[in-house]
Parts: C-alpha cells; sequence; structure tokens
C-alpha cells in the first residue's frame, strides 16, 4: 500500500521534522502532500485510530498499517458505480456486491441507457433532464421499432427497477456525500439575487465544507480576495467576517476594495 510505504520510507525524516518543532499532522503532511494528503485528513485519521496523544516514534507497524488505511479512506472516499445494471445478469450480481462491498457507497448505473436518453433529447424526441427518474416522449411518430423498443426497455427495466439510470446519480453523491462539497452562490445584488447585469443567480461554486468567504473570494479572483473587508448574507442581509465558514446553498455578496470583476 502506497500509503504506508511514504510513511515507513519516511520513518526519519518525520522523526526530525517532529523534534525541530513540527506537529505531527504538519511533519506526514509534508511527506504526504504529493498524494493530496491535509493535515485535517490527518487529524482526523489519528482520532479515528486513537493515536493523536502517542509519540509517533512509538507507533508500531500494525498501528502504522491502520492510520495509513484510515488515512487513505479520509483522503481518497471510494465509490463503487456498478455499470450495465441493465445487462440480464447485473440484478444478482449487483446483490452479490452490496454484500461483498457493504463498507462502501454502491450505485446501480447505466451509461448506455443514460446516453440513450440524452441522444433522444438532444434530437428533440423526448423530454428528459439528466439524473431525473422519466422522461417523455413528445415525437412518438418519429421515433423508429428500434428507439420505440428501448425506450421501452429503459422506462421498465432501467428506471422501473432502479429509479434512474445513476450516472448523474453518482455524481451528486461522489460530490456531495463522499466530498462533502457545498454550494455556494455570489451574487452582487443582494435584494435581487443577481450580477451586475441582472442574471439571477448566475454562478455556483463547490467548496470543500469548512470553506471561508475568503476562500469564495480567492477562487472567484485573486484581487478580489486582495481587497476583500466582508461578506453580505443575502438572506438576512447580515454582514459576514472574511472568515465566515460557508454553507451549503448560501447566497453572498462579497464586499471588497478592488473593483469586482
Amino acid at each position: 500500500m502506497w500509503y504506508l510505504k511514504l510513511i515507513e520510507g519516511n520513518r526519519e525524516k518525520i522523526s526530525r521534522a517532529i523534534k525541530s518543532g513540527d506537529r505531527l499532522e504538519q511533519a506526514l503532511a509534508k511527506i504526504l502532500a504529493g498524494i493530496g494528503v491535509k493535515e485535517d485528513h490527518i487529524i482526523k485519521a489519528l482520532k479515528e485510530c486513537k493515536l493523536e496523544t502517542k509519540n509517533f516514534d512509538e507507533f508500531d507497524f500494525d498501528e502504522t498499517k491502520q492510520f495509513a488505511w484510515a488515512l487513505r479512506d479520509i483522503s481518497k472516499p471510494t465509490l463503487i458505480v456498478a455499470n450495465k445494471i441493465d445487462i440480464p445478469t447485473a440484478a444478482e450480481n449487483f446483490k452479490r456486491m452490496r454484500e461483498e462491498y457493504k463498507e462502501h457507497l454502491i450505485v446501480p448505473a447505466s451509461a448506455e441507457a443514460e446516453l440513450t436518453l440524452r441522444r433522444a433529447e438532444n434530437k428533440g424526441l423526448i423530454r428528459y433532464v439528466p439524473g431525473d427518474e422519466r422522461f417523455e416522449v413528445i415525437k412518438r411518430e418519429e421515433l423508429t421499432d428500434k428507439q420505440k423498443w428501448a425506450l421501452n426497455f429503459i422506462r421498465r427495466d432501467v428506471l422501473g427497477e432502479y429509479m434512474r439510470t445513476g450516472v448523474q446519480h453518482a455524481i451528486n453523491v461522489a460530490v456531495f456525500k463522499l466530498l462533502k462539497m457545498n454550494t455556494v452562490y455570489p451574487v452582487a445584488d443582494v435584494s435581487k439575487l443577481a450580477d451586475k447585469d441582472g442574471n439571477v443567480l448566475p454562478d455556483v461554486y463547490l467548496l470543500p465544507a469548512g470553506s471561508t468567504v475568503e476562500d469564495l473570494a480567492k477562487m472567484i479572483h485573486t484581487d478580489l480576495a486582495k481587497g476583500l473587508l466582508y461578506a453580505i448574507d443575502a438572506r438576512d442581509g447580515l454582514r459576514l467576517p472574511t472568515d465566515y465558514q460557508l454553507k451549503d446553498r448560501d447566497v453572498i455578496s462579497i464586499v471588497s476594495a478592488a473593483k469586482k470583476k
């Protein structure tokens, strides 16, 4: 396991960093930064393994291995997408997967069904929004027998059994459940929830839980962040400090000394 190899292979370096004044999570983060591991991931994994108060030099191999596994799960959460759920043997295979991988989220999906629906929607034959549990045929007279059969199959054997094709649902689960991202809507006019051109809720940003007003400002434009003063909550008009932690579906206006882009 690569996490374990990185930690075990750099034990002396980590120990030296700690003796030089680094906290354990800081020392480990320097070694693991290349694979996207952050200090908050390490802190959470240490607590999960009950190692947060133990001296690193006293970690035995089994404890380090346990920590490495926990850290991998926390920093790289896994979603299993069970594709081809539309084939005859899929239902039984899906059942076995859920029994085998009980600790993982598993989403049944049919990429072929999703592609078929999107193509039919693009041609104006049906009305369908990705992720919806149903579609509406609007030009039945233009459908070939093969297309009618395919749409009936999808309605009966995919949507009828699993409610959706699973493709958009898998993306939603990955973004909002596994990565725990929040949707935040920046606006210029808090009274109209619009930008300077009058477009209502024109933009949405995905930010990790714990992100602040300052993080959002940096994401929008570096100059906006440099002159950042505060933000305004569009719902109640309250002034928010730059370190305010944003919540899912927040609608805010950023006030900056710099000219907004």
